[in-house]
């Protein structure tokens, strides 16, 4: 027959449940992620509740504009919401969203509140905002792609080369890409921006907006703004775009230096994911369209073959391509991101946009993500140089000059060799704009003073012109095919031979970018 418990059995068992379930319970709390959620979440009410399995705290919130160029992750992720579709999620276990802020100050003002964690710039711009934002150390994560044909500068009917904006009144949104273009190809044109009027514009849709009204002779537009300017100004033409100007405006993205440090192995598979997703684009038209569709359905406004055509114009960049722009391969000698990033540092200090000093680059730019990802095959090799085919020189002589900058360069009476001088200029005047511009063919014109006979003169211009080609050529490896070898002798005076400073003038060596 068995015993009944007595009360203070009772009592004893009822205590030793209660011990279980309360030490049991702290070690879930303490030792488990599921007792971090319930900690985090009992911590601040205010949060949203967890959307899918993982939750918010495994949602990596990026904040983008209307643009083509970020459609590598946002293809990965198979849509603009966190969602458990995603390929973030399925391959690495969180969850990404894309928040798309176009009001500037907006998206800053989200990024320093933590509402988004990566957020967009571009490196030509950065320094003109990197000390504004000094305070929460942000640091430069990685490239999501290079401008190529999304950046344009319309002009009204009669302007036909850079030097036909001298004097001439232009709209553009200072402190964003839209200016850093302006700025190298008036440079590449031999001139500033004192020798132009700027009309400053808030955004690059308001600047399209005042040229279509023509109280403006040109405009730096975005794409598909580029061709509704076309269309409502009779005459007007696209003087230039990022096709050509092919590494000046690079999107990429920042974050916290204290967000990437405490979730680096996250954000290194998080890079990884999106140059799979960059990859497989590049690779497939038909990737490409699934990736517009996903633009299109969070673009207002916008048709699926326009957000096609905004994929194509912009280099998705590869793993490869991130080595390169993070230094990361030694051999590359085209733009990189310090290279990029300290030229623009400098032009808007030296045009009063920027007090004090900016961080170097060394300091914002965190390459772990990039160094720490191996992807291997074509698929995410670095881009490679356009290939040119040759040109005749008639043929070459006869292309369309988009912008020409004269460089002296002094040669010794009746020599053609360049000396270390010579190379000196070269570098420091045209080698970067070269880099810039390059889809864009050089047209390298030999040019001499009337000293001596007319047939010596033109042979020993072009044989100077053959010599600066090839130093572009071996040492900076560009490809010879790009260029157009012109010895002009002392048919092309840029003023009075009767004078040593008027010829002085005239020994230059012109380069000029022109209409493929």
């Amino acid at each position: 027959m068995a015993k009944r418990l007595t009360t203070f059995s009772k009592f004893l068992i009822t205590l030793v449940i209660v011990a279980g379930v309360f030490f049991g319970g702290k070690y879930i709390l303490q030792n488990t992620e599921f007792g971090q959620n319930i900690i985090s979440n009992s911590d601040n009410p205010d949060k949203p509740k967890p959307d899918g399995p993982k939750g918010d705290s495994d949602v990596i919130s990026v904040g983008v504009v209307t643009w083509g160029g970020y459609a590598g992750g946002q293809y990965f992720n198979e849509g603009f919401e966190a969602n458990t579709d995603s390929r973030f999620y399925q391959d690495y276990g969180f969850q990404v969203e894309f928040n798309v802020l176009d009001d500037f100050d907006a998206s800053r003002a989200a990024w320093k509140r933590d509402e988004v964690q990566l957020l967009w710039c571009t490196i030509d711009a950065f320094p003109t905002e990197v000390n504004a934002l000094r305070d929460f150390d942000p640091v430069v994560v990685w490239q999501a792609d290079w401008s190529r044909g999304g950046d344009a500068i319309v002009a009204r009917r009669g302007i036909n080369t850079v030097a036909d904006l001298r004097g001439k009144r232009i709209a553009v949104a200072e402190l964003t890409p839209s200016h850093s273009f302006l700025i190298w190809l008036l440079d590449a044109g031999g001139l500033t921006v004192n020798d132009v009027e700027i009309v400053p514009q808030s955004n690059a849709i308001d600047a399209a907006e005042v040229f279509k009204s023509q109280n403006v002779d040109a405009a730096v537009v975005w794409s598909p703004d580029d061709e509704a300017c076309l269309r409502s100004v009779p005459g007007s033409k696209l003087l230039e775009s990022t096709r050509s100007a092919s590494n000046i405006i690079a999107d990429v993205f920042i974050a916290k230096r204290s967000f990437v440090d405490a979730n680096k192995d996250r954000l290194t598979q998080m890079y990884e994911g999106w140059m799979r997703g960059a990859a497989e684009i590049n690779a497939s038209d038909a990737n490409k369209r699934k990736a517009a569709g996903i633009l299109a359905a969070n673009f207002p406004g916008f048709t699926e073959d326009d957000t096609y055509q905004a994929i194509n114009n912009v280099r998705l960049t590869t793993h490869g391509d991130n080595e390169n722009f993070f230094g990361l391969n030694p051999d590359f000698k085209g733009v990189n991101g310090n290279s990029l990033y300290s030229r623009m540092a400098n032009v808007y200090k030296d045009l009063g946009y920027i007090e004090g000093s900016v961080p170097n680059w060394r300091l914002i730019a965190y390459p772990d993500l990039v160094s720490g990802t191996n992807l291997s095959g074509q698929q995410h090799e670095a881009e490679g140089a356009r290939e040119f085919t040759k040109l005749d020189e008639d043929s070459g002589r006869d292309a369309e000059t988009i912008a020409t900058k004269a460089v002296r360069i002094n040669f010794r009476t009746g020599e053609y060799k360049l000396d270390e001088n010579a190379k000196y200029i070269i570098d420091k005047e045209f080698v970067e704009i070269a880099k810039a511009f390059a889809n864009a063919r050089i047209r390298i014109e030999g040019n001499t003073d009337n000293t001596g006979s007319r047939s010596t003169n033109v042979s020993l211009s072009k044989k100077r012109a053959e010599a600066v080609k090839d130093y572009l050529v071996n040492t900076h490896n560009m490809p010879p095919n790009r260029f157009i070898v012109i010895g002009n002798g002392p048919d092309n005076p840029v003023a009075s031979n009767d004078s040593d400073a008027g010829r002085a003038q005239n020994r230059r060596t012109d380069f000029q970018l022109v209409r493929d």
